[in-house]
């Protein structure tokens, strides 16, 4: 995997190198949201007080040189809620820049190499840790982090639709940032607590924390769309669909700080799933509505279910009102 990822970046660069540069092309939005809500003696039930706040930042870069064209995406999101009741919370929070560098075969087809990293910037925490009201931490910057990256076909018959694939692509899944994030001291659970021992944060993510980085090797397919539907109405997509030919593993807490790893086997037909979609409305010149939807399946992610321990499909919503900001 190693060695897969070095001559895929050697590459990259090589192209990007030996090309000359004749076409530029850069901007991106920046929008700011606010939100507040109270109550007071309200028989029906209500929060007393909510301030929210959410910042999104897209940027991009593409640059033409001949027939090679290279395509660069950042998408950047965080969202806060402040209730009575819960005190300051994330409702989003992202990082997701996506590269895609292709050399034309005909006016719709291209041989492409694609790289995307996808991670957040904050902690995230469990509230009602062990059904108890403690405080756990559960994921954080580079912890998870996603880096996928192969070669493959690129088909785009407009320009605002693509269809990349790749039937040998690599991906990283890293949690390297205090990978093991136990609440108790060592990771064992006091019997007043209801005893037993804590699961690391990596294996939350079907990663050993002691090697904090699991390769996979399988078929990537992403789906892009990006258009102005009518006026002041622009929406942006982005499906991409993960098949690992590896091996997966199956992580058990045996003792205090301890697991047992077996190996699963491959699990080809259990496909990842990350469905990105933002829609803007232009209001008027700096007022702007945006609703975004998230969906996630992550076959190695098991922190669903009555247990716990299932994979479950996970989606993410907001709307919001704010300031847009163009250049």
């Amino acid at each position: 995997m190693r060695k897969f990822l070095i001559l895929s970046l050697f590459i990259l660069f090589a192209i990007a190198g030996i090309a000359q540069d004749t076409t530029k092309m850069k901007g991106g939005t920046v929008s700011l949201n606010l939100g507040q809500g109270g109550s007071k003696n309200w028989a029906a039930g209500a929060e007393k007080f909510s301030f929210t706040i959410a910042a999104y930042v897209n940027l991009f870069a593409n640059k033409r040189f001949g027939k090679y064209q290279w395509n660069n995406n950042l998408d950047l999101g965080f969202a806060l809620v402040n209730t009575t009741s819960g005190g300051i919370r994330k409702t989003d929070d992202k990082i997701d820049l996506y590269s895609k560098l292709h050399r034309e075969l005909s006016p719709h087809t291209s041989i492409a190499f694609v790289t995307n990293l996808r991670t957040q910037f904050a902690d995230g925490f469990d509230y009602n840790y062990l059904g108890k009201g403690f405080k756990r931490r559960t994921s954080g910057f580079f912890a998870p982090a996603y880096l996928a990256f192969g070669p493959g076909l690129d088909w785009h018959p407009t320009k605002y639709f693509s269809i990349f694939f790749s039937p040998a692509s690599g991906r990283l899944v890293i949690v390297s940032n205090q990978p093991k994030s136990y609440y108790f001291p060592g990771g064992v659970i006091p019997a007043s607590e209801g005893g037993g021992f804590e699961t690391p944060l990596a294996v939350l993510y079907g990663v050993d924390p002691a090697r904090q980085v699991r390769a996979e090797l399988g078929a990537l397919l992403s789906i892009n769309f990006n258009k102005e539907i009518f006026k002041n109405f622009q929406y942006k997509s982005r499906l991409d669909l993960y098949s690992n030919y590896l091996k997966t593993y199956k992580f058990t807490v045996t003792g205090p700080d301890e697991l047992a790893i077996t190996s699963v086997g491959p699990k080809p037909q259990n496909i990842d799933v990350v469905w990105n979609n933002v829609i803007n409305m232009k209001v008027n010149k700096i007022i702007n509505v945006t609703y975004n939807f998230d969906l996630i399946y992550d076959d190695d992610v098991r922190q669903f279910g009555p247990n716990k321990t299932s994979a479950g499909t996970q989606l993410r919503s907001l709307l919001a009102v704010g300031l847009l900001a163009k250049f």
